[in-house]
């Protein structure tokens, strides 16, 4: 496996990846796949209790379910280096009216560690307090809340500022999967 080489580009990042019920499903399994490729450790963080599971969509019809290893009230930000949000819509509409996921991004965020969010997932980034000034990209319907939050939204498969990743769609997961592994290696090299 992977994750067990030493000279893996990751070298078992700690990657938390915050989501409940109705997150779009490969833009779970794809970055996750990716990520565990590269030697990174992958951690399912929810507002639902561990041990519970998550249910994914295939777009509009029921996904797989997966396994919760921690609970967001028990999560803290410093124990991981970066941070996963995949969309869905109900997924972070769920995320960001719930307090403590809020309050655990927004500490990926006042850090400054690595975020990753595609299609949907940025909503959680407003509630967060962390698009002021970002220069991101999302699901279409979105752009009009970020940029009332002070982002500056641009249709590309790919945004980077920082350390914060974001991508439109599943198609966009090859784009964004290689943007979030350069920032992961520039942040490990820094």
């Amino acid at each position: 496996m992977a994750a067990n080489l030493p000279d893996t580009p990751l070298d078992a990042k700690r990657i938390a990846v915050l989501m409940t019920d109705g997150f779009e499903q490969v833009e779970f399994t794809g970055p996750r796949d990716f990520l565990q490729e590269h030697g990174a450790v992958i951690t399912i963080v929810s507002p639902k209790a561990k041990g519970k599971q998550v249910v994914g969509m295939h777009h509009k019809d029921e996904g797989d379910s997966f396994d919760i290893d921690l609970t967001v009230a028990e999560a803290q930000a410093r124990d991981y280096d970066a941070l996963l949000l995949p969309g869905g819509v109900a997924n972070p509409d769920e995320l960001r009216i719930d307090p403590a996921s809020v309050a655990f991004v927004k500490e990926f965020a006042d850090a400054g560690k690595p975020i990753a969010a595609i299609c949907h997932g940025p909503w959680t980034l407003i509630d967060a307090q962390a698009v002021q000034g970002k220069q991101m990209t999302s699901w279409p319907s979105l752009q009009a809340d970020l940029r009332n939050a002070g982002a500056v939204w641009r249709d590309e498969e790919v945004v980077v500022d920082g350390n914060l990743v974001t991508s439109r769609k599943p198609d966009d997961i090859p784009a964004f999967n290689e943007a979030f592994l350069s920032v992961l290696t520039q942040a490990r090299v820094a």
